[in-house]
């Protein structure tokens, strides 16, 4: 959507841009969320991001986060942050780092599936350890800038080795998911999170909620004579008790008379 308005003439891509100075100093702080969000005017390399949001996002939602919606979003959160704080850091800073938080998703993905077999471009296969590394050099075969793929793998490892390597080697899980992630995501009622400390809200994504009514309790009733009519007007002064009832009728006991 931010490509296509920008090819449109709707906005300067300046200012969605992260821009320390325009932060602090005009509190203008969008600019730290906005700029995640624009991969960059049309092109090849531009698609080439796009694909690899579709397909290795969405393999890590379905595999190692399936059914872990929340530290999904998690991930995403820490790496847009420490990519946030890479960039206050002058020769590390670029104005729009989307790039980098795909490179981030790529990396994860690698060392998740380390021995998937790869294709590039149907020329080279080989094993999904190594797809990052062969990426960056296709930038730079390309003439494409370099520094937000270095950073974007930066922050994938870092997320990696707090949440996998470093357990594993006997060390304190000190990424664990905070609870208003959990809330965050059971309050938008999207995905599932196991184990959840935060129970879904049930109306989550419900636009209307209110109370039912039948629209006629009573069965219909088709024209009846006049006495019976004065009867049923008698009847409809009393209060029906029987609103609501499938089934109305005269009972007989089965032996008796």
């Amino acid at each position: 959507m931010t490509t296509s308005a920008l090819y449109l003439g709707l906005y300067d891509p300046g200012n969605i841009a992260l821009s320390y100075q325009d932060v602090f100093k005009r509190f203008q702080v969008w600019r730290l969320i906005t700029n995640f969000f624009f991969l960059g005017p049309f092109s090849p390399f531009f698609a080439i991001r796009l694909i690899m949001i579709a397909r290795y996002g969405v393999l890590l939602e379905r595999g190692p986060f399936d059914k872990r919606t929340a530290d999904y979003v998690w991930m995403l959160m820490f790496g847009a942050l420490s990519l946030l704080v890479m960039a206050a850091i002058p020769f590390l800073w670029t104005p729009f780092m989307a790039g980098s938080l795909v490179f981030m998703i790529v990396y994860v993905w690698s060392r998740e599936f380390p021995n998937a077999q790869i294709s590039i471009y149907g020329v080279v296969t080989l094993k999904g350890f190594y797809l990052p590394w062969a990426l960056l050099a296709l930038d730079l075969i390309f003439g494409a800038s370099l520094m937000e793929d270095i950073i974007g793998m930066v922050a994938g490892h870092l997320y990696y080795f707090l949440t996998v390597l470093h357990p594993l080697a006997g060390g304190k899980y000190v990424l664990k998911t905070p609870l208003w992630v959990h809330t965050l995501v059971a309050y938008w009622g999207e995905g599932i999170q196991v184990n959840s400390p935060v129970q879904p809200d049930p109306s989550a994504g419900v636009a209307f909620r209110g109370r039912s009514y039948r629209l006629d309790g009573n069965r219909a009733r088709t024209t009846t004579a006049p006495s019976e009519q004065n009867q049923t007007d008698n009847s409809a002064r009393q209060p029906n008790s029987g609103e609501g009832v499938a089934f109305r009728g005269k009972s007989y006991r089965l032996s008796g008379h």
